[in-house]
């Protein structure tokens, strides 16, 4: 009898394992099919989040001559689509422009017709109302950085240095003229400059946004002679800095506004297209130096249609990943920039107040 019962147990026990090791082959073969769906499943979900912008309007200020700006800028067009795309944003087309001047640049962003600008901070400042500042370039620090003019001016080529500056000098060049050697020769023998020394000279200058072509010199000729670019006796507004510079070579000028870079730009093109024999170098000499002046901005349009937080966010990655590649600062150092960073409005809360002083010298 016990035998008998220990049978039927054990058979009773066989079965509910095989009945156990049934059941768990169908849950292993579900997968197979839930695999294959997924991918269905997710697309629609992937496609969702890419979102379609058909033109993207991108503006420079002509710092330098528009065609040459237009063709350095050029693979900006190809890298800025890339990058959107890894941004979730699919670009549709990317039209680069240079305006006719700072301002021009400055309105359409105001308008809404430009999207994006890269424009100065002086720029920016007068334009707050209809831009926002969203990055702030890196550049090159230069082997030459003094208060003083002198120091400058030892015939020898000023170089990029290993350090990134947030800000950069204008300065007051001399050139080739009889005047311009008149002025060096004054500041290089130590003497300080008269009001009539700087007002006898022809000079040269940007639009009046242009921090270091027109805004900061005025600074240091209100700081100096307690006077402006608008008082001096012969001020002409040239439409780049490379027309400055060949009206400079060719002594239709003594003296213009620039950057504290600007010879290394020009320096080729001294001697063969504005045709001189000497180097730059040793053919101009500063005669001015301002303070410190905060790097140009990306900034973006406040009346732009297609222009959100999320595509300003974007944006900002998209800009700076470009300027971390050896392609995108190629492009980028048309305008002297190394790479950017994420700005703040109070950034250029001492450009509002150069800006404030240059309007009440201008009334």
């Amino acid at each position: 009898m016990k035998k008998t019962l220990a049978l039927i147990l054990s058979l009773v026990l066989c079965v509910g394992m095989l009945a156990a090791c049934g059941g768990e082959k169908a849950p292993a073969e579900e997968p197979a099919p839930a695999e294959d769906a997924a991918p269905a499943e997710d697309a629609p979900a992937e496609e969702a989040e890419v979102k379609n912008i058909e033109k993207l309007s991108v503006y420079f200020v002509p710092s330098r001559e528009p065609d040459e700006i237009i063709t350095v800028t050029e693979p900006l067009k190809d890298l800025l689509k890339a990058e959107m795309l890894k941004q979730g944003y699919e670009i549709g087309e990317v039209v680069i422009n240079v305006g006719t001047t700072f301002e021009a640049v400055g309105e359409a962003l105001s308008a809404g017709t430009a999207d994006i600008g890269l424009i100065p901070g002086s720029t920016y400042v007068l334009y707050d109302d209809g831009a926002d500042v969203i990055l702030t370039a890196t550049r090159d620090g230069l082997s030459k950085d003094f208060d003083d003019a002198k120091s400058w001016n030892d015939g020898q080529p000023t170089e990029a240095s290993e350090n990134q500056a947030v800000s950069y000098r204008a300065l007051m060049i001399a050139g080739p003229s009889e005047k311009g050697q008149e002025l060096a020769a004054k500041v290089n023998a130590g003497e300080e400059l008269t009001w009539d020394d700087i007002n006898s000279a022809n000079w040269s200058v940007m639009g009046v946004s242009s921090p270091a072509g027109y805004v900061y010199p005025s600074l240091w000729m209100q700081d100096h002679f307690e006077k402006g670019i608008t008082d001096l006796d012969s001020a002409v507004q040239a439409d780049s800095y490379a027309s400055a510079f060949a009206r400079l070579a060719s002594g239709q000028i003594d003296v213009l506004c620039t950057y504290a870079d600007a010879r290394r730009d020009y320096e080729e093109r001294w001697n063969t297209e504005f045709e001189r024999e000497a180097s730059i170098w040793e053919e101009t000499n500063v005669i001015g130096v301002t303070s410190p002046i905060y790097n140009d901005t990306i900034s973006v349009s406040k009346s732009s249609p297609i222009m959100d937080a999320d595509l300003i966010e974007a944006l900002q990655n998209a800009f700076i990943n470009i300027g971390n590649t050896p392609e995108g600062k190629e492009v980028i150092a048309i305008y002297s920039h190394n790479g950017y960073q994420v700005a703040q409005s109070a950034d250029y809360d001492s450009e509002r107040e150069a800006q404030k002083l240059i309007q009440e010298l201008s009334k």
